[in-house]
C-alpha cells in the first residue's frame, strides 16, 4: 500500500526553524528516491530536497545551507530540517516518492521523478 503522511508544518517568524516529517509505508519507503517539494499560491510546484536510496542528497539552490533532508530507516520516515526560514519559504510542502523501479535524476530535485505524493503540510513564515 502506498502511503505518505506529512507532519510538522506550522507558522514561524523569519529566522526560525521547523522540522517536517514524512512517514511512509514500507513499499513506498523502498523508492529509489524520496523528496520534499513546495508550492506557493499561484506558483508551480518546485523541488526543495531529495534523498536517494544510497543516502546521497540533493538540494535546490534556494535552500542549500539552510535545509537538511535525512531519513530514519527504522521508522520509514524522512525529515526536512528547515533553519533560517524566510518569508519566501512560505508554501504547502509535499513529500514525494519515486517508486522502487524509477530512475531518479542525480543532483536534481524533479517533480517528474516522483510517482507518489502526500497531502501536504502548510509552512508559513512571517517577517
Amino acid at each position: 500500500q502506498v502511503q505518505l503522511v506529512e507532519s510538522g508544518g506550522g507558522s514561524v517568524q523569519a529566522g526560525g526553524s521547523l522540522r517536517l516529517s514524512c512517514a511512509a509505508s514500507e513499499v513506498t519507503y523502498s523508492s529509489a528516491c524520496m523528496g520534499w517539494f513546495r508550492q506557493a499560491p499561484g506558483k508551480e510546484r518546485e523541488g526543495v530536497a531529495q534523498i536517494y536510496r544510497s543516502g546521497a542528497t540533493a538540494y535546490a539552490a534556494s535552500v542549500k545551507g539552510r535545509f537538511t533532508i535525512s531519513r530514519d530507516n527504522a521508522k520509514n520516515t524522512i525529515y526536512l530540517q528547515m533553519n533560517s526560514l524566510k518569508p519566501e519559504d512560505t508554501a504547502m510542502y509535499y513529500c514525494a516518492a519515486s517508486g522502487a523501479s524509477r530512475i531518479c535524476t542525480y543532483g536534481l530535485v524533479r517533480v517528474s521523478d516522483h510517482t507518489y505524493w502526500g497531502q501536504g503540510t502548510q509552512v508559513t513564515v512571517s517577517s
